[in-house]
């Protein structure tokens, strides 16, 4: 009680002297930059602003972040567990193991272009061509040609004399396509054994007459046992980290 009454009264001199509150100005008037610094530190906040907005969208188009959440879907739909693991988990374990992944090539990225950047030593063309060039092989090693293929011809620029001539508005396009197809490729080969389980306990279901008994029921708790004696998660985390190329 006695802290209580301490707090009470500093409240109440606030209140009554509001001549020392000292409240911050906010200014949100745009002026012309008055030295070429000042633009610079200006567009700087502009980008790293415009980078934060679109950091979402660019995890998915041009990392392994794609293909980890479609193969971590297809498990959980394979296993029939509905929620669980629930989205938060398998979605932060796409962005963990992205990360990992990525780790090499944003390294590149940071001390061949951003690091030379901030160090003013290239400018912000140089820089950007430079942090993306990383990306840009990653994304080669691990594209279709049928798909890099089908982009260039809509494009018309079908005779490229090689990858260094591909650029990034056709890549994009044609490495999330070749995620889609690889991942659903996974994807089959995840829901083989867990399939063949539904069709046996079904057929032994159908056999003894227990027609009213939903298969589910019996063929999860084989589904989930199998999947811990073979140590899925270790096998599927190593066999799709290891599949980028």
């Amino acid at each position: 009680m006695r802290f209580i009454g301490i707090f009470i009264a500093i409240a109440l001199g606030a209140f009554a002297a509001p001549e020392v509150l000292q409240l911050p100005s906010i200014d949100l008037r745009i002026n012309a930059p008055e030295n070429p610094t000042q633009l610079v530190q200006t567009l700087n906040v502009i980008i790293i602003l415009t980078l934060l907005v679109l950091a979402p969208s660019l995890v998915m188009m041009m990392t392994s972040f794609t293909r980890l959440l479609i193969v971590f879907g297809f498990l959980r739909q394979a296993m029939g567990t509905q929620q669980t693991p629930p989205n938060q988990i398998l979605i932060s374990m796409a962005l963990i193991l992205t990360f990992f992944i990525m780790e090499p090539t944003m390294r590149q990225a940071w001390s061949e272009g951003v690091e030379p950047y901030m160090n003013e030593e290239i400018g912000y063309a140089e820089a950007f061509e430079r942090s993306i060039a990383p990306f840009e092989d990653f994304m080669l090693r691990n594209t279709r040609e049928k798909d890099l293929a089908l982009f260039l011809r809509i494009r018309g620029e079908d005779n490229i004399a090689s990858e260094a001539d591909i650029t990034l508005p056709i890549l994009l396009p044609a490495f999330m396509i070749s995620e889609l197809k690889t991942a659903f490729e996974i994807g089959f080969l995840l829901y083989l054994p867990f399939l063949v389980i539904d069709m046996v306990v079904s057929s032994v279901l159908m056999a003894m007459g227990m027609m009213m008994l939903p298969p589910i029921m019996i063929s999860l708790p084989f589904k989930i046992i199998l999947f811990i004696m073979v140590d899925g998660w270790n096998l599927i985390v190593g066999s799709v980290t290891q599949s980028f190329r």
